[in-house]
């Protein structure tokens, strides 16, 4: 028989906003939904609550019964984030999660009371006696222990939830809304656990709701005495799921949903703001939320997505890409201070929504004798500081392209790689001789030898230009002398389909003066550079 436990949020607009503002835990404040006058309260606080504060009064009604009453609209991101987070904690318990909408989750703990199951001893049997209690208590026990560990972990994420568990979703859902939380329904006695129950807890259509009104019934376990196939004929198939709901078994199975690929926090806020210290102040507890659910999952931030929804009807949307994953909030937070210091949404702002990208965290095994390991964290912000003083377009990682051009490369997002768990040996040198590039290339004056289309290389001068001035950053090289041996020319043509193509002839020389270069000649227009000074 399977187990099915329900996590249910009870009053879950109010603890939606509670989660989202946690200072108005002790005072008087009602959930209204609606516009001015007509807005009506949907939920409301303990204190507001003895002040008279019920569902369904209109706002004035409710101002005018308790005027300090502290009023907030029903906020859907709250309530969307606040979902996603009971979801999370549910599957941090098992894999096969359904949504059951507005504060409610269903999931499937069978066999998993086998990680929570204590050997319980008898305390009032003597040492030489004692008994183990039978399988069924056992089980209570660990699906006991299992609901537990469930409120602990929606508390540390701020989410009051009562557990019911149960062989079948209505019995479980009916099981958590009780007040003593957790309740359990032992196995196979769904049934009489449903019987005393009124019939509208079935929340059956309007249609069948009236006729079994006529029939009398009044109680779920009224009907479940009744003949299947008789109640089948006469209300069709609503009636036969009735009937097997009344008995404690579901007519649909559990629908387990996918697993979100990313974590959402955001709230509406009651006043537009301007100023960036304050928002930072009121998403530095979103994110909070959010490094809480990431660290529940197992999971850290690679990537972060801010979407602000500005006034009147606007929005401003950024994306940070972390060099390493991290879920620290301080990090965090510099980093969309950074992003919005470089790039200002230029309207007030009455939204926002984070979004993280999840990856597993870096982990580095640390050495005794080597350098410390490079901080993800430290990383994420110093590159985030040069970028807001650079531009996004002049930081990152040089990489080669695919051309013939030795010059060229393009610029790609700095991810280094973790260091290696083993030290490796260095490679043994082989004698080359090495490149070294200059860039820019520097100009040079060359006089060539020989007629008919042969020629060779006879002296080489670098071109001073004139305005270098006096600071030694700008001072050019100086390449000059006679040419003693070359080797070419090495011809490539490179683009010539498209708007700048190019076509080159490289030599190496070495020099009277002792250095060996690379250099090239252009065709278009014709004129000579060195690139490269051989070491």
């Amino acid at each position: 028989m399977p187990r099915i436990a329900s996590f249910l949020v009870p009053l879950f607009p109010l603890a939606a906003r509670l989660r989202s503002e946690p200072e108005l835990f002790l005072e008087a404040v009602a959930i209204v939904d609606g516009n001015g006058n007509l807005a009506h309260v949907v939920a409301a606080t303990r204190r507001a609550r003895k002040g008279g504060i019920r569902p369904g009064l209109s706002l004035p009604q409710a101002r005018s019964m308790m005027p300090k009453l502290i009023v907030r609209p029903r906020d859907a991101e709250c309530e969307r984030t606040a979902q996603e987070a009971l979801l999370e904690v549910a599957e941090s318990f098992s894999p096969r999660v359904e949504d059951g909408g507005e504060g409610v989750v269903y999931l499937d703990i069978s066999g998993l009371e086998r990680l929570y199951q204590r050997e319980t001893i008898d305390p009032k049997s003597p040492p030489a006696k004692s008994t183990v209690r039978s399988s069924s208590s056992v089980r209570e026990s660990a699906e006991h222990n299992l609901a537990q560990a469930a409120l602990r972990t929606a508390g540390a994420l701020g989410m009051p939830i009562r557990v019911g568990i149960a062989a079948s979703k209505l019995a479980a859902r009916i099981a958590a809304e009780l007040p003593s939380s957790p309740t359990i329904v032992p196995a196979g006695e769904e049934a009489k656990f449903l019987a005393p129950l009124p019939l509208s807890r079935l929340t059956p259509a309007m249609a069948a709701a009236t006729t079994m009104e006529r029939w009398g019934i009044a109680a779920i376990g009224e009907l479940a005495r009744l003949p299947e196939g008789e109640v089948a004929s006469r209300l069709g198939e609503i009636g036969r799921e009735l009937h097997w709901l009344a008995r404690g078994i579901d007519p649909r199975p559990l629908m387990p949903r996918l697993p979100s690929p990313e974590f959402r926090e955001g709230m509406d806020l009651e006043w537009p703001l301007v100023a960036l210290e304050a928002f930072l102040f009121i998403a530095s507890a979103a994110m909070d939320r959010l490094s809480n659910r990431l660290l529940t999952a197992g999971y850290s931030c690679r990537k972060l997505d801010l979407t602000l929804r500005l006034e009147p009807d606007g929005f401003h949307a950024r994306s940070i890409d972390l060099p390493a994953p991290t879920r620290d909030v301080k990090t965090l937070l510099t980093l969309i201070r950074l992003d919005l210091e470089a790039n200002p949404p230029g309207a007030p702002v009455a939204g926002f929504t984070l979004v993280a990208h999840p990856d597993r965290a870096r982990r580095a095994q640390l050495s005794l004798f080597g350098p410390a390991a490079l901080s993800p964290d430290k990383l994420a912000t110093a590159i985030a500081r040069i970028i807001s003083l650079l531009g996004e377009d002049r930081v990152g990682t040089p990489v080669a392209t695919d051309s013939h051009a030795p010059e060229r490369f393009s610029i790609a997002t700095y991810d280094p790689p973790p260091p290696p768990e083993v030290r490796r040996s260095p490679r043994r040198g082989r004698g080359f001789m090495a490149v070294r590039v200059l860039r820019p290339a520097v100009e040079l004056e060359v006089i060539t030898t020989g007629e008919n289309g042969s020629f060779k290389l006879a002296s080489i001068q670098s071109i001073t230009p004139p305005d270098v001035g006096d600071s030694p950053t700008s001072k050019p090289i100086e390449i000059s002398g006679s040419v003693r041996v070359c080797s070419g020319p090495w011809n490539f043509e490179e683009a010539w389909w498209g708007d700048s193509p190019s076509d080159r002839e490289y030599w190496d020389v070495e020099l009277s003066s002792g250095g060996v270069y690379r250099v090239f000649r252009t065709h278009n227009p014709d004129s000579w550079f060195s690139d490269g000074v051989y070491d």
